[in-house]
């Protein structure tokens, strides 16, 4: 991978990060790094979860809404639980 491909893989998984964050009613209280980890690990389970439902992932450099839906709920779903044992762990803490 090139330093182009990380810096690709990072400015998407923000991107993604932050919708799926978007998505997630409420205030998550996690840092912006986390985000971009759950939405790179979001772009990539997503393309690969899209791609065994039959969807074609390789749209040429179109928009594939699709693959972006799947991206985008396992990005939210990613943010809610980390949010949730976050937000939990501060409660017991107090």
């Amino acid at each position: 991978m090139t330093v182009t491909g990380i810096v690709v893989a990072l400015i998407v998984g923000l991107v993604i990060g932050a919708l799926g964050r978007l998505v997630v009613p409420g205030k998550q209280h996690i840092p912006i790094w986390l985000t971009m980890l759950i939405g790179v690990v979001a772009a990539l389970l997503g393309t690969v979860l899209a791609r065994a439902f039959g969807v074609n992932t390789d749209s040429g450099g179109v928009i594939n809404w699709a693959e972006l839906a799947f991206q985008v709920v396992l990005a939210a779903i990613g943010v809610a639980l980390v949010a949730g044992i976050g937000g939990r762990r501060r409660r017991l803490t107090r």
